[in-house]
């Protein structure tokens, strides 16, 4: 047996965290077995030794896999195997590949892929806060440059408490849950949701992660050390030409500054004259050359670091925003409810060139998104899609439909509004943002639509939610810095700090930040937050300009749920035998019925989009639920005729028996003289055996008493 490498990290409350290498897929550049009680992640990572030819950025791939056996589960559908990836695999992937992306030497072009696969868990234990940790260390123990390590943490705040990586249903009671990735110096990721936290809460929580990553970035260095990885491969993934590089510097900075400095709000425009620049170097140098022989990708890369640099000095130096605008100024914002008439709630909202059209649709229990992850078996009654078409972004290209940047900004939209919705809420909801245009932050304007097409479709949300995206521009030689509200998409690309912040008058409700540079400190931070707060209470205020609080009731074709609880053992009664008495309720009413256990109780949700249907469903259910009452007089309806009497269905499926002798004062020879099968006839309950639960019923009570005017009702 091979005898592995191994190194433990000591988590100081009774649990630790064992990475293990050397042992199982030697093959790859680096492998390790993160083991933390019964959870095992096996990270490898394996890098091509060369770049394939004119690659210029990181082909980086992350990809995180549960296995269904790790929980002793069979995968679900016909195949019965793993098939493609789940939102919850994407999104942890997203988080690891966010954080390693940054550490890569930005002159390392090869193929890279790394892989991160649950193969034992258990319900306590969450595999994404320890994902981070195990690919890092993967990276750790191979040749591969990277400058990392990195890890990553939870962090939770339960009933007051900030706690590191807490259990399962720790993480059910907390108002605060972050994911935070770092490495030993500097914060590179924050992810997460949390209850209206404000800005200094929050900023207390990354503190505490950090420290706690630190701990787990030097375990990393000291296995790497015991493996004897510490020198990294050779590699030469870049074939430069300083003589160009300076030549395209001298000829193109200045004339780049004075595009940048026009200011000019017109994105496509800024990007025409940008490109302008470009072309008028290439004609006045390469004018008589074949264009084959031209070193375009060279110049291009260069050019782009030109453009790059004019754009950030302009900032840092002049305070000049690529489109005008004041560091901490909004663009103008537009929005309109009630925009399209056959959704239950609808908005538009535009900030400068980035629009989203949201819609909201009401459901029942039927349209419940059935969740089945390794580790989560439920579903979801709040849904929130995003969708990205080429076109926002005036780009020729084939929609493929959903890819990664979609379930990932969807999943931050949703995070942000979820905190907010009713606690009492009969629907399952789902809210689609289609963007229209984009230009910096199209995930922080679904959020705003979000808010403002919930509210149009009556949903009775706590507070509106607004969002703004900060950008950072740093100069570590000077120390100078600026921060930005409401990036654009440039300013996203060319700067330092992708901080998306959302949340309502009272705090944060999501967060999603992404760092590109090293030594950011919690001073920038502090100051981004609090700047993000001013914006997005900006936001805030255009936003309930168009709408202030939810309409009072909801759209007159919207669905009407009304919930009727009922014991426990007369879920069986309703349903019938087969589902026949539910069936056909719902088609003589044309409603939906479902009928859900809640501990000792049932409850009967009745949908339809109108008050009759509603009405008539439940009558009928309230006639199966009902309880037969001594003494109440009912109108029934004659079931069968016997020789002794006749059976009158009083409620449905309840019979009651009206002896012979009950029917009349007068004596009655035959039961069929007065009585016919499915006639319509008052009686009144006189008796329920006590052993039995038989119904005794007169008729006769009801009638005159020969002699005497009055009846006995």
């Amino acid at each position: 047996m091979i005898k592995p490498i191994e190194k433990v990290i000591d988590l100081g409350d009774g649990r630790s965290i064992v990475l293990e290498t050397g042992k199982l897929a030697k093959q790859a550049d680096g492998s390790v077995m993160l083991r933390m009680g019964n959870t095992y992640l096996l990270a490898t990572v394996v890098s091509a030794q060369d770049a394939k030819p004119g690659t210029d950025f990181m082909p980086l791939s992350v990809e995180y896999k549960e296995k269904f056996s790790a929980i002793g589960r069979f995968p679900g559908g016909f195949q019965k195997r793993e098939a493609r990836a789940s939102d919850y695999e994407i999104l942890i992937s997203r988080l690891v590949d966010r954080a390693l992306r940054p550490l890569f030497p930005e002159d390392y072009h090869a193929d890279t892929f790394v892989t991160i696969t649950l193969l034992s868990a258990d319900k306590e234990s969450t595999p994404d806060a320890l994902a981070g940790l195990a690919a890092s260390a993967a990276l750790a123990v191979s040749d591969i440059p990277f400058n990392g390590p990195i890890s990553e943490v939870r962090v939770a705040r339960i009933n007051g408490k900030l706690m590191v990586n807490p259990t399962v249903s720790q993480i059910a009671d907390a108002d605060m849950d972050i994911i935070v990735a770092a490495s030993y110096d500097n914060i590179l990721m924050v992810e997460g949701e949390m209850k209206e936290v404000s800005e200094a809460e929050l900023l207390e929580a990354m503190k505490l992660a950090h420290e706690a990553i630190k701990v787990q970035c030097k375990a990393q260095m000291e296995l790497a050390e015991m493996v004897g990885k510490l020198k990294k491969r050779e590699y030469c993934h870049e074939t430069n030409d300083e003589e160009l590089r300076e030549k395209v510097w001298k000829e193109t900075y200045e004339k780049a500054y004075t595009v940048a400095k026009k200011a000019n709000p017109n994105k496509h425009e800024r990007i025409n004259d940008f490109a302008q620049v470009l072309k008028d170097f290439v004609a006045a140098n390469y004018s008589d050359v074949d264009e084959s022989e031209i070193p375009m990708e060279l110049i291009k890369r260069y050019y782009h670091d030109v453009e790059k640099e004019a754009v950030r000095r302009l900032m840092l130096d002049d305070a000049i925003r690529l489109d005008g605008r004041k560091m901490d100024e909004i663009r103008p914002i537009w929005s309109e409810i009630d925009y399209l008439p056959g959704p239950h709630g609808s908005a538009v909202f535009t900030r400068g060139e980035t629009q989203s059209i949201t819609t909201v649709t009401l459901g029942t229990k039927m349209d419940e998104k059935l969740v089945d992850d390794v580790l989560n078996r439920t579903t979801d009654r709040f849904l929130l899609h995003y969708n990205f078409p080429p076109f926002s972004t005036n780009e020729a290209k084939p929609y493929r439909g959903v890819g990664r940047r979609e379930v990932g900004h969807g999943n931050l939209a949703l995070r942000a509004l979820k905190p907010m919705m009713p606690e009492e809420n009969p629907y399952v909801i789902r809210i689609v943002s289609d963007i229209l245009e984009s230009n910096g932050s199209s995930s922080m304007a679904t959020v705003c639509a979000g808010t403002l097409a919930l509210m149009d479709a009556g949903v009775k949300i706590k507070r509106p939610v607004s969002g703004i995206a900060m950008g950072l521009i740093t100069d570590t030689k000077s120390d100078k810095f600026v921060v930005l509200s409401d990036i654009l998409g440039d300013e996203d690309h060319l700067g330092d700090m992708d901080f998306k912040v959302t949340g309502t008058e009272k705090g944060i409700t999501a967060t999603q930040m992404d760092i590109k540079v090293d030594g950011l400190s919690y001073e920038i931070l502090e100051k981004a937050l609090n700047q993000a707060k001013a914006g997005r209470l900006h936001i805030l205020g255009k936003i309930t300009e168009t709408i202030s609080e939810p309409r009072e009731d909801y759209k007159p074709h919207a669905p009407r749920i009304v919930t009727v609880r009922i014991p426990k053992e007369m879920i069986g009664a309703i349903i019938g035998p087969g589902g026949k008495i539910i069936q056909e309720i719902q088609a003589t009413t044309g409603t939906i019925i479902t009928v859900t256990e809640e501990g000792p109780f049932g409850n009967v949700d009745i949908a339809a989009d109108n008050k009759e249907a509603i009405d008539k469903a439940l009558a009928r259910v309230n006639a199966i639920v009902a309880v037969p009452e001594l003494g109440k007089v009912y109108k029934g309806k004659v079931k069968s005729i016997m020789p002794f009497g006749a059976f009158i269905e009083i409620l449905p499926g309840k019979d009651g028996l009206l002896h012979i002798s009950e029917i009349d004062w007068k004596r009655v020879e035959k039961t069929e003289d007065v009585l016919k099968e499915g006639q319509e006839v008052e009686v009144k309950l006189i008796e329920v055996d006590a052993k039995s639960g038989k119904l005794k019923l007169s008729r006769k009570v009801l009638l005159p008493r020969p002699g005497n005017d009055q009846t006995e009702k």
